[in-house]
């Protein structure tokens, strides 16, 4: 058999749990056409690979790639990591379904995790259009979430009230249309605007429109941490009403209280899986984690018309500022600052930048949302909420899968988006011993692509798609720290992508033969 493509004298990790074997890999167009040795057959190009681990691409189970993927297309964060497919359409927040006047709001809520690039103009009409962007257009792969958020904005606007019965037939249908148009599944981001106005009744009847087509319900619950219970207790009560398989967004917290709870709900019966980052630190968008609720009710307008108003101000001081924050403040690095002139503020604490701005910690957070119209994003530590013990057990629960929650905007963003795939490998794998290197595939990639409905991804043999990591087991690791996020990953050799070389000899061809991934 002629091949177009021979990676050579490798060891192969194949997604099976198996452990590495001595393989060639043999692929024509963009299948994987056989894994075994072929020292007579003949190919157009051979690599060697020798010494050198030979895995499906891996998939990053929850990433902020919507804007900054077509802002970036090559993007060298998840190429550098072996990354070969994103699943974005996270936290019930993003560019599709919905009119102009809907993405428009969400590209502003959502600018400080999402980015809101300005060469991306938005020029699509759905979720179809959409995805086409990333046809052939990008270096790796997406698949698609229908966000919860922008069906209600639709529906009912940023009204905060329960939805009528008429009001969830509309939004079924609208992701009816998403789940027929190739979507993998719903998700909610129950601690933003509008999703946090969604209750348990609502968000059941969403997925029964995702329930035919075995999509699955991903969701940012309403309460992580110590706080976890409130949160898994919903998912609970969501599967017992649809029976939609469940799978939770960044999930950390204590270890001892958290892995109960997906027992729990496996031994309910549910289909429930989830993904974490390894690391201490979370990142979001400052008004969530620095505002009381009752001033974002409403979205962006509404909240920039409370700041502005000296009564809002004065209240924030008595009945908020005053109280212990949810992130403390000493602890909180400002990532990313859309309006210039406050951008000096990016990489000091909220804190220290108040202290150097002249201002109380209260007046500084509410200038700084006013003249960035809310688009301010934050790393944020909490005290007591997890440990290095707790992230690393929760890593190697069978349920868990790696998801970066990477976010790409900012002058000093969290270092997750180019480190976290390659801090599973190196830190907890090579160094710590946590996975071996068969369990570390495993949850960098085939479960992922299980539980994704990615059928054709996430192994590594023959009648699979050529997606395919090829990496150095002595040297992967990551760089990126707190201080300089954006560090690349080392240690990657080559990156295939639908059977074309994106990373070779690790650096980035140029060629975008990312696809987005339709349900199938």
């Amino acid at each position: 058999m002629d091949f177009d493509l021979i990676l050579k004298g490798g060891y192969v990790i194949d997604g099976s749990g198996g452990p590495p074997f001595r393989a060639d890999v043999g692929i024509i167009e963009n299948m994987i056409s056989a894994v075994a040795t072929l020292d007579t057959a003949r190919a157009a190009r051979v690599l060697n690979v020798s010494g050198h681990y030979v895995t499906p691409g891996f998939i990053d189970a929850h990433v902020h790639g919507d804007l900054m993927l077509l802002a970036d297309p090559i993007h060298r964060p998840a190429l550098k990591q072996g990354i070969t497919t994103y699943i974005i359409g996270q936290d019930g927040c993003s560019f599709a379904p919905g009119k102009r006047s809907t993405i428009e709001y969400m590209r502003r809520y959502t600018a400080g995790f999402n980015g809101d690039p300005a060469e991306v103009e938005t020029d699509w009409e759905g979720i179809p259009q959409y995805l086409e962007k990333f046809d052939r257009k990008t270096a790796i792969n997406v698949a698609y979430l229908i966000p919860n958020g922008n069906v209600r904005i639709e529906v009912m606007g940023h009204d905060p009230r329960p939805a009528t019965d008429d009001e969830l037939k509309a939004m079924q249908r609208i992701v009816r249309e998403g789940m027929d148009v190739g979507a993998v599944g719903l998700s909610t981001g129950l601690d933003y605007i509008p999703s946090n106005y969604a209750d348990a009744r609502e968000i059941a009847a969403l997925c029964e429109a995702i329930t035919p087509d075995d999509g699955v319900y991903v969701t940012h619950m309403r309460a992580y941490g110590r706080r976890s219970t409130i949160g898994m207790e919903e998912v609970y009560d969501i599967a017992a009403r649809c029976g939609v398989a469940c799978h939770i967004s960044h999930y950390n917290g204590p270890a001892d209280l958290m892995l109960p709870l997906v027992d729990r709900g496996l031994a309910l019966g549910i289909d429930l899986t989830y993904d974490t980052y390894p690391y201490l630190a979370g990142s979001t968008i400052l008004g969530m984690v620095a505002l009381p609720g009752w001033v974002q009710a409403g979205g962006v307008e509404a909240t920039l018309k409370r700041l502005a108003e000296s009564a809002t101000r004065t209240r924030l001081h008595s009945e908020w500022f005053t109280q212990d924050a949810p992130y403390p403040h000493e602890q909180m690095h400002l990532a990313m600052v859309a309006n210039p002139e406050w951008r000096w503020a990016e990489g000091k604490t909220v804190t220290v930048a108040a202290e150097e701005a002249g201002l109380s910690r209260g007046d500084f957070i509410i200038d700084i949302l006013l003249a960035s119209g809310l688009a301010v994003g934050v790393v944020a530590f909490r005290a007591g909420d997890r440990t290095e013990d707790d992230v690393r057990a929760i890593l190697r629960h069978p349920s868990h899968m790696a998801g970066s929650d990477g976010i790409f905007c900012g002058g000093f963003p969290h270092p997750r988006g180019w480190g976290a795939f390659a801090r599973y490998l190196g830190h907890h794998t090579r160094e710590l011993g946590d996975y071996t290197w068969a369990e570390a595939i495993t949850h960098l990639s085939t479960h992922a692509a299980r539980r994704y409905r990615l059928t054709d991804r996430g192994s590594l043999r023959a009648g699979y798609v050529a997606d395919i990591a090829v990496f150095d087991p002595a040297t992967v690791g990551d760089r990126s720290t707190y201080a300089e996020g954006r560090t690349e990953a080392q240690g990657m050799l080559h990156v295939l992508v639908n059977g074309c070389l994106v990373l070779e000899n690790g650096e980035p061809t140029g060629a975008t033969p990312g696809r987005a991934l339709r349900r199938s």
